[in-house]
Formats: C-alpha cells, sequence, structure tokens
C-alpha cells in the first residue's frame, strides 16, 4: 500500500481518513507469469497498482499472432477506461509477464471513492493523463524509426524492463521478427 500511496501523493494530497479508506478498498493480488488481468471481450471490473512484476498489454490477431502494444511495470496503474466509464468490452489482454503483486479495487468502489474523497475525480482524471501521457510516449517513437533505433531506444528508455520481458514480447512489442531482434542484438553485442 506505501506505494500506491506514494504515487497517488504525487497527484493529490489525502487526509487520514481518506488513506484509511482506499486501504480498506484495496486488495493484494498475486498473479503468476502468463496469467491475465483482463481479457480481451470482457468488461474490466477492477483496477490495479502494479507493486511488483511486469505486464504487456496485447491482442490476438485473425491468424492467431500475438501483438504486444506496451508493457506495464512496476508503480503503474492497470485500467481498462472503456469498461470502467462506458462499461464496453475491453478489445485487449492484460497479461503477467513475470509473477506479479498488485493492489486491486473493485469497479465500483473505485467509482464510489468518488463520492466519497473530494478531489478524487481531479487524481482519477491525473492518473488516466498520467498513463495515457505514458503509452504514447512509448509508441508515438516507434513508428518512425528502424529496427536498430528501436531497440536501443527501448534499451535506454526502459533498462529495466530489457531482461524481464520475452525476446518474443519484445520484438512484437517493437514491430519486428523475433529472427530481426536477434541479428540486432548481436550487432549491438
Amino acid at each position: 500500500m506505501k506505494e500506491f500511496l506514494e504515487y497517488i501523493s504525487q497527484l493529490g494530497s489525502l487526509n487520514e481518513q481518506q488513506i484509511s479508506l482506499l486501504s480498506q478498498k484495496a486488495t493484494s493480488v498475486s498473479l503468476r507469469k502468463g496469467d491475465y488481468f483482463l481479457e480481451a471481450g470482457t468488461i474490466g471490473q477492477r483496477v490495479g497498482f502494479v507493486v511488483e512484476g511486469v505486464f504487456r498489454v496485447c491482442h490476438y490477431t485473425d491468424q492467431g499472432e500475438e501483438v504486444t502494444h506496451y508493457f506495464i511495470e512496476e508503480r503503474r496503474m492497470i485500467m481498462d477506461v472503456r469498461g470502467l466509464v462506458e462499461n464496453n468490452a475491453s478489445p485487449y489482454h492484460v497479461q503477467a509477464v513475470t509473477d506479479c503483486q498488485l493492489l486491486v479495487f473493485s469497479a465500483q468502489d473505485w467509482r464510489n471513492l468518488s463520492a466519497t474523497i473530494a478531489g478524487w475525480d481531479a487524481i482519477v482524471h491525473k492518473i488516466i493523463a498520467k498513463t495515457l501521457s505514458q503509452k504514447l510516449e512509448r509508441i508515438v517513437p516507434m513508428l518512425a524509426q528502424d529496427a536498430m533505433t528501436r531497440y536501443t531506444s527501448f534499451m535506454e528508455k526502459y533498462p529495466q524492463l530489457v531482461n524481464r520481458v520475452p525476446l518474443a514480447y519484445l520484438a512484437s512489442y517493437l514491430g519486428i521478427t523475433q529472427s530481426s531482434l536477434s541479428r540486432v542484438r548481436k550487432n549491438i553485442r
């Protein structure tokens, strides 16, 4: 809970009573590598904060190929805004890449915090804006770079992830084949 409260304190201030309420609503959840936090076609019914581990957001093409869109590591939120706000099913899977530890709130409890904590809506708005900004920061540069530049940029920006995600997921995220990624990595050494 400490990590989550530190994260929230960067976005707004809470008093002791509000912190106590948050603590009561949060549940500690462990997921094993390969487990899903959210599956495509379902409506997200919970909001998570990653305490330990790495997730990937992905989908499967009609041909059965996995496409990794981005990774979510420690001190990041996992939420399906479409599910929370519009009650729509997610087109994406959120899968644990490593064993993971999370703090989880039910969607209903998350929404109810708005009625109980003054300023909670502003904090949630900042969480969504921060999450979207981080997502765009990862995705946009990938569109205009060659494979070598994509990989070296990824290594520079996210050194903590390079050795934690399988090469297949990393290649998919970078938009290259696994054999191309192997060649790129070989040329760097």
